[in-house]
C-alpha cells in the first residue's frame, strides 16, 4: 500500500534541528537532491502499488537508495548501513531530521527493483539524462559494446555435473526418495582428478572423471524418475531436462549452457590477452561526441555482431531526444552497415585520394575522438557497477545497466556544479581583490598568489 503523504505541519520538533540545517549546503550531494523531480517517480511509481496491506516504505526513499548505491559502488546491505550513519545521504532520500535507525531491510531494495522494473529503472535514466538539457541534442553520438559479466565461476563441465549432482541429491532428500546408489565416495575422487585438469599429465584422467560424472547425472535422473508419481515428474521436468541437455553437451557446440541459474548468458570474446573469454551479457552505450553523456544503452539477449545491435541501441538513444541522431561514430567492429534507421554510421577506413588535406585532418580528429567512449566504458565498470552483475536474470542485466548509466550521468551533472562552484568562488575572490587599493595590496600577497595558482 501507498504511504500517506506527509504534510508539513507546523507541529515538528522544535528542539531538534533540520537535517539540512547541520549541511554543507554547497556540497554536490546536496545540490543533485534538490535538482531531482522526486515528485515525478512519486506520480509515475504509484501504479506499482496496491490500496491494500501495510504501508510501504516512501517512494522517494527507495529510489534515493538505489541511486546511492550505484553512485558509491556498493552493494544492498552496505548502502542500508552507510545510510544509517551519513546525514547527506539521509537528506538526499528526503529525511527532514536525522534518522539513527536503518531505513529499510536491504531484501526490500529487491523487492522494489521486482515492482517497478525495467520500465520504472528506465524512468529513472530518463531522468538522469534530462538533467544535462542542451547537450543530449548533439548531433554526433559514439557508440561501443562491452561486456557486462554474470556473477557466475568460470564454467567447466565437472564443475556442472556436479552441481547437478548434488541439486539431485537434494530433490531425493526433499521428496523423501532412497536412490539405489548416491555416489558421494566416488564423487569425491573425481572431484581430485579434475584438480589441475589442463596439465598435460593429468587431461586423461580428468576426461574420464568428466565423462563418469556425467553418466552418474543420468543415472540418478532415471532412479528418481522411476519412483516418482505423475504430480512429482510434472513439478521436476524442466529440471530434468535441463539437466540431461548440460550433460549432453559438447565442447563445440552452439548455444551452450554455462551455469545452471544463470541459463541465458554467453561466452564472449572481445580479444583481451588476459581473459580470452568473458560469461556474461552484451552491452551497448551511446555517448554524445562533445559533452559525454549517455544517452542511451541496450542489454543484448544474443550474441550477435555489432553491426547489428546498432538498431536497438540507437532506438533508445532517440527517446531521450527531441531531433534523431543524425551520426554514429564507431569502431571497424561494426563494418557491415552505413545507415540505421535514417542515422549514418561512420567506421574509419583508409583516405580516399580525392579527399583535401582539411577533409583528411577532419576525420582524423573525428575518429580519434571516439576513444573517449573507452574510459567512460572503464568508469562504468569501476566506479557504477557494470564490471560484475549480481542481479539474476536477463532483466536484471537490463535494470544493472540503466542503473549504471544514470549514477554516470549524475556523477558527471554534480562534477559539473562543483566546477561552477569553484568558478564562482574565484571570480568573487577576483573582484574583492582588484577593488583592494594599489598601495596596500602589498599586504595580500599571499592571497594573490593563492589566486594565481587556482587558476
Amino acid at each position: 500500500m501507498l504511504p500517506k503523504s506527509s504534510k508539513n505541519n507546523k507541529q515538528l520538533n522544535l528542539f531538534q534541528p533540520q537535517l539540512r540545517d547541520m549541511l554543507d549546503s554547497n556540497d554536490p550531494l546536496i545540490a543533485l537532491a534538490d535538482a531531482i523531480d522526486w515528485s515525478y517517480f512519486e506520480k509515475e511509481f504509484a501504479k506499482y502499488y496496491s490500496n491494500e496491506g501495510r504501508p510501504a516504505k516512501p517512494i522517494r526513499l527507495m529510489v534515493g537508495l538505489l541511486l546511492l548505491k550505484q553512485l558509491e559502488n556498493l552493494s544492498d546491505e552496505n548502502i542500508v548501513l552507510q545510510w544509517k550513519r551519513n546525514p547527506y545521504y539521509q537528506y538526499f532520500c528526503g529525511m527532514k531530521e536525522y534518522q539513527p535507525a536503518l531505513p529499510c531491510d536491504s531484501s526490500e531494495l529487491v523487492y522494489f527493483r521486482k515492482r517497478v522494473g525495467k520500465e520504472g529503472v528506465e524512468q529513472i535514466f530518463a531522468m538522469s539524462v534530462s538533467l544535462h538539457g542542451k547537450d543530449v541534442q548533439e548531433k554526433q553520438v559514439i557508440i561501443d559494446t562491452t561486456v557486462q559479466e554474470k556473477n557466475v565461476t568460470y564454467p567447466t563441465d565437472g564443475k556442472l555435473a556436479i552441481k547437478m549432482i548434488h541439486h539431485l541429491h537434494n530433490i531425493a532428500k526433499e521428496e523423501k526418495i532412497q536412490l539405489r546408489r548416491t555416489y558421494v565416495k566416488e564423487i569425491k575422487g573425481h572431484r581430485i582428478s579434475l584438480r589441475f585438469f589442463r596439465h598435460p599429465k593429468k587431461i586423461k584422467k580428468a576426461k574420464s572423471a568428466m565423462k563418469r560424472l556425467k553418466t552418474i547425472t543420468g543415472i540418478l535422473i532415471r532412479d528418481l524418475s522411476r519412483n516418482m508419481n505423475k504430480a512429482q515428474l510434472e513439478k521436476y521436468q524442466e529440471t530434468f531436462n535441463l539437466f540431461l541437455k548440460v550433460s549432453k553437451q559438447k565442447q563445440k557446440d552452439s548455444n551452450k549452457i554455462y551455469s545452471l541459474h544463470e541459463q541465458h548468458i554467453y561466452a564472449i570474446a572481445k580479444g583481451k590477452e588476459h581473459k580470452k573469454y568473458e560469461y556474461g551479457t552484451k552491452a551497448s552505450i551511446v555517448m554524445t561526441q562533445k559533452s559525454n553523456v549517455i544517452i542511451g544503452v541496450a542489454a543484448h539477449k544474443i550474441n550477435e555482431h555489432d553491426s547489428k545491435t546498432l538498431k536497438a541501441a540507437l532506438s533508445h538513444a532517440n527517446k531521450h531526444r527531441v531531433k534523431p541522431i543524425k551520426e554514429a561514430i564507431c569502431d571497424r567492429g561494426y563494418r557491415g552497415k552505413k545507415e540505421v534507421e535514417g542515422t549514418t554510421i561512420s567506421i574509419p577506413d583508409k583516405p580516399k585520394k580525392r579527399d583535401t588535406k582539411y577533409q583528411k585532418e577532419q576525420k582524423r580528429k573525428k575518429f580519434r575522438r571516439r576513444a573517449a567512449i573507452e574510459p567512460v566504458i572503464g568508469h562504468l565498470k569501476s566506479d557504477y557497477r557494470l564490471a560484475r552483475n549480481y542481479l539474476k536474470g536477463f532483466i536484471g542485466d537490463e535494470i544493472n545497466l540503466l542503473l549504471a548509466a544514470a549514477a554516470f550521468n549524475f556523477k558527471k551533472w554534480m562534477n559539473h556544479f562543483f566546477m561552477l562552484l569553484f568558478i564562482c568562488k574565484i571570480t568573487l575572490l577576483a573582484t574583492l581583490l582588484m577593488r583592494i587599493k594599489p598601495k596596500e595590496r602589498q599586504k595580500y600577497a599571499d592571497l594573490y598568489l593563492l589566486l594565481y595558482r587556482l587558476w
